[in-house]
């Protein structure tokens, strides 16, 4: 994926005229939307549709063709789920448990933001050996009090100038800069194509494990599932952005939220390393199921919270051998 273009808006009163017509539908952050529209846009007349896109209803972020998440930007296509801001948050706890080298699978992977996001984190350190994950498990803070959250929560455009995850992804790949190795997956055929453009590593395409490579049974180190768990009576409810504009599979989680988290508990253990952690997010009500879930599955569960995002986090770690 190369970097999107960033031509200058269009002279004069240009950015203030886009700004209107995006604050007229209803745009909350109508100034720098215009501003990301314009800066992609080849042409006046790709920007005047594009604004039309956008003022009809669909994501920024498709309307653009990336979303910027940890630094990076991420390709995203029609109907592919939009990585959110809260999500950082997984990326944080992943990495403090996460060593360079380790296998690193990015399940339910959508665009692949989260195993870009997480590779990019770990390439990023000092070449230098950590210390062992028990103690990385000990320096990572975990809550039992979360901050509710309905899963399809919508941010403001970002400006942070974030790098291609192709910068930061392909390109290490090339010059022999990768540390860990990464794996991703997702059922979704469209996601899937979006997710090659941003994984540095191997996608797959399939359902959970049924997708991934038999010789990554019992080796994988970090395991991230970003599942989909929005109760399916409450998908009437998202912004449209989400409900009409996101493929239902990434965000119906069946009669409570869990149904797909409970499948990835029911098999995690088989697939993680001794000590290995698998990551999801949840939102602050479903946590006494979900850590129900991960201790019949065998794994160790903890909860992290960031208030500041309203984020929910749920670890389970697979017991190293007595």
């Amino acid at each position: 994926m190369e970097r999107a273009s960033r031509t200058p808006p269009a002279p004069g009163t240009a950015v203030a005229d886009v700004a209107a017509r995006l604050r007229k539908a209803g745009c909350v952050f109508a100034e720098d939307e215009a501003e990301l529209i314009l800066s992609a846009a080849s042409t006046p007349d790709e920007a005047d549709a594009m604004v039309a896109r956008r003022a009809d209803g669909e994501p920024l972020e498709h309307v653009v063709g990336f979303a910027e998440f940890h630094g990076l930007r991420i390709a995203v296509e029609k109907g592919v789920f939009v990585p959110r801001r809260r999500t950082e948050v997984l990326i944080r706890e992943a990495a403090a448990v996460t060593r360079a080298g380790a296998v690193v699978v990015d399940l339910c992977c959508g665009s692949g933001a989260l195993g870009a996001a997480l590779a990019a984190e770990v390439r990023a350190r000092p070449e230098q050996d950590g210390p062992e994950q028990d103690a990385r498990d000990q320096n990572v803070t975990a809550q039992t009090a979360a901050a509710q959250h309905d899963g399809a929560q919508r941010d403001g455009p970002q400006r942070d100038g974030g790098q291609d995850a192709n910068e930061r992804g392909d390109g290490a790949r090339r010059d022999g800069g990768e540390r860990v190795e990464l794996h991703a997956a997702d059922i979704d055929p469209v996601a899937v194509r979006c997710a090659r453009r941003n994984v540095p590593g191997e996608v797959h395409e399939g359902d959970l494990f049924e997708a991934l490579p038999a010789d990554l049974r019992g080796r994988v180190d970090v395991l991230l599932a970003n599942v989909p768990y929005v109760p399916s009576r409450e998908i009437g409810l998202l912004p449209s952005e989400a409900r009409d504009h996101e493929a239902r599979v990434a965000l119906d989680g069946g009669e409570d939220g869990l149904n797909v988290l409970r499948r990835v508990t029911a098999d995690a253990a088989a697939w993680l390393a001794p000590g290995g952690h698998l990551l999801c997010e949840i939102s602050e009500r479903q946590v006494p199921a979900a850590l129900a879930a991960f201790a019949e599955g065998g794994l160790e569960p903890r909860i992290a919270v960031d208030e500041d995002w309203s984020a929910t986090v749920i670890l389970g770690r697979r017991p190293r051998a007595s």
